[in-house]
């Protein structure tokens, strides 16, 4: 049986769908089905997005959660395990409390002391490419494991049990399985972030779950440390691996900008920037609802609603860029949504950031006749999939 696309979802390519498009354009805010068949409003122009973003009283993280079908069929005691540190289904106070112990672990000189080790990770990717020989699969060979190394290490995974969290993550984020399928990959996940979590309890290692036990045990719950553990895990490797991925072929279909990735080290800040903000892999942020009666994009809201943020319709909106639909990485792009914005912008951004900063460019230096294997087919984007980007990119050199 095929499963509807859910309208937030829909896209052309790179693009949005137009009816989303038009959406943007005409309404601003639109009455949707969600994934799990539940109603609510879609938020699709930049400044209303960001307006929802920022204010948490208002737009609940923790009472939309409370919806989620992912936890129906438990009991209650089994759900508040199941949320338990999940850092997107929090409001302030209690979110801001757990996201101080992890933001050391984030800053931006953090980042620049693990840089050595990403560069050899890179490396060592494009080493194993090189020696599958083409055509491969970048996503296989590239994309997909330099993100998962950097996540393992730094929180303290096995590398080797790879397969295993990458299939949990692949059902947890297909929208087109039934919920329980999803709900058993997120006990799934759980179970095996818990071990883990027991491992770093009885013997704190030097990577950030030790450095959690060690510096917050007291602070802690074990349900939140799995909490969070799982969702850095998955949005670690998922997110980067998809841009990664459809970022070398947006740049392989823009031969002009690609060039300027590869040979000029000024331009590739601004290009991660601009491929951040024109692919917005994220479909939209975490869903929020409404504490109170609320007016957005000139229709009120009602109180108890949920409300759902289309990340691609807002970072291609006119009133935010100029000429949006364009691959433009000479102009840098900054302000964009695809991380966020507010309370909730995303913790692993400089991570993120980095990784595809030395990413892009060793890749393309090291084949610079870099090309899609067969340029008749048509790609193969993950369509149901609540982080958008590549299933497999074969490509030649």
């Amino acid at each position: 049986m095929t499963v509807e696309l859910p309208v937030h979802m829909r896209r052309d390519g790179f693009s949005p769908a137009a009816e989303l498009e038009k959406v943007r354009d005409d309404d601003g805010v639109v009455q949707v089905q969600t994934p799990f068949g539940q109603t609510g409003h879609l938020v699709t122009r930049f400044a209303d997005v960001r307006t929802v973003l920022g204010d948490p009283a208002r737009f609940s993280n923790e009472r939309a959660r409370a919806l989620s079908p992912l936890t129906a069929q438990l009991s209650e005691q089994e759900a508040a395990r199941l949320r338990a540190g999940g850092l997107l289904g929090y409001d302030p106070p209690e979110h801001s409390r757990l996201r101080k112990m992890l933001t050391p672990e984030f800053t931006v000189r953090r980042m620049r002391r693990l840089e050595p080790r990403v560069v050899e990770i890179v490396e060592s990717a494009l080493d194993d490419l090189e020696r599958v020989g083409a055509p491969a699969d970048l996503v296989a060979h590239f994309a997909l494991p330099v993100p998962s190394l950097v996540i393992c290490e730094l929180l303290g995974v096995p590398y080797s049990d790879r397969e295993e969290f990458q299939g949990i993550s692949a059902r947890l984020l297909d929208t087109s399985l039934p919920i329980e399928q999803r709900t058993a990959a997120q006990q799934a996940n759980r179970a095996y972030m818990g071990t883990l979590v027991a491992r770093a309890q009885a013997e704190p290692g030097e990577d950030m779950l030790g450095m959690l036990v060690r510096e917050h045990g007291h602070d802690i719950t074990t349900d939140e440390l799995v909490g969070i553990a799982a969702l850095l895990l998955i949005a670690g490797h998922e997110t980067t691996s998809n841009m990664l991925g459809l970022g070398t072929l947006a740049l392989l279909q823009n031969p002009d900008q690609l060039a300027l990735v590869r040979d000029d080290p000024a331009m590739v800040e601004p290009a991660v920037e601009e491929l951040l903000r024109w692919l917005s892999i994220v479909h939209s942020l975490a869903p929020r609802m409404t504490t109170e009666d609320v007016e957005l994009a000139g229709r009120t809201i009602p109180a108890g609603e949920l409300v759902l943020l289309s990340v691609p319709t807002a970072n291609r909106d006119a009133s935010f860029i100029d000429a949006p639909e364009q691959l433009d990485i000479t102009r840098g792009a900054g302000g964009h949504l695809a991380f966020g914005h507010g309370v909730h912008h995303c913790l692993g951004a400089p991570l993120a950031r980095m990784e595809m900063r030395i990413g892009f460019p060793a890749l393309l230096r090291r084949f610079p006749d870099l090309a899609v294997a067969d340029p008749a087919a048509q790609p193969d984007f993950r369509t149901y999939n609540a982080v958008y980007g590549l299933q497999t990119l074969e490509l030649t050199w």
